[in-house]
């Protein structure tokens, strides 16, 4: 069964920039009223203005994820302009990727963790009880395949991505029978600002990234709203990630030796 998106009230975080920015406009396309959150107001703005030239409608509202009080007055004001939200595109995120005892304690691993879990926890903690209260809703989260496969250089991230998806089924089976929808979606590489505040790391020079196609944002925010047509419990891309996924499971010692081999030995080059 496909949901009629016309008309849905969408709040997006994160979408300043790439996965988020491209879901918006996709998401307005189809004829939803869409909220535009994130911390750089600036561009939330543009955002907003060419959405509407193309005649959508857009609201811009700023927050920082990481502050449980900017997503309440966030919320509340998404909630006086137009009364509910019907889909949630947690998407807000990024990524420090290092060796763990170079990173910052504070501002590499406590705010990974603050943006990219604690902040989906929170934003969906506002928002869930209007979607139960109506017996309607979907959110989606946005995840990443490491959280499945932990990378070196990835702990930190991976561990946010981790908690993303556990928090994701949990909540799926905690609100699905009331009319609720939860999803996670689980790109793999993809050309977005991400990349250019990751640092230098084995990954970005590696050559298994050789053999990984890198996807658009575009193809990704698609997804996005096929995801948000069609309610599934997870979608994962590229598709063969799976097998990846699926070795990390089955033959972990595979995957161990693959990436000690190929990224570990080469740490005292990214020092």
């Amino acid at each position: 069964m496909t949901i009629e998106l016309k008309g849905k009230v969408v709040l997006v975080t994160g979408a300043s920039s790439g996965f988020g920015m491209d879901a918006a406009r996709l998401f307005a396309y189809e004829g939803c009223s869409v909220v535009l959150a994130a911390r750089r107001i600036d561009r939330l703005q543009e955002l907003a203005a060419s959405i509407q030239a193309q005649g959508g409608e857009a609201f811009a509202v700023p927050v920082d994820v990481a502050d449980r009080e900017e997503i309440e007055i966030m919320v509340d004001t998404v909630l006086d302009i137009y009364g509910r939200v019907d889909i949630l595109f947690n998407n807000a995120g990024f990524g420090r990727l290092a060796w763990l005892e170079n990173m910052s304690a504070e501002r590499d691993i406590e705010m990974q963790i603050a943006v990219n879990l604690l902040g989906v926890i929170q934003v969906s903690h506002a928002v869930l009880p209007g979607m139960l209260k109506r017996r309607s809703g979907h959110i989606i989260n946005m995840s990443s395949v490491a959280g499945w496969i932990a990378p070196p250089t990835y702990a930190i991230y991976s561990a946010s991505k981790y908690g993303v998806r556990g928090f994701t089924d949990a909540l799926r089976r905690e609100v699905q029978p009331f009319g609720v929808h939860v999803s996670g979606i689980y790109p793999g590489p993809a050309q977005t600002e991400f990349g250019q505040h990751t640092g230098q790391h084995p990954m970005k020079n590696s050559a298994l990234r050789r053999y990984f196609h890198s996807m658009t944002s575009e193809e990704v925010a698609e997804r996005v709203i096929e995801l948000a047509k069609r309610p599934r419990r997870a979608v994962i891309l590229p598709w063969y990630y799976k097998i990846a996924i699926w070795a990390d499971w089955y033959m972990p010692w595979l995957v161990d030796w693959i990436t000690m081999n190929f990224l570990t030995k080469k740490r005292n080059s990214y020092k």
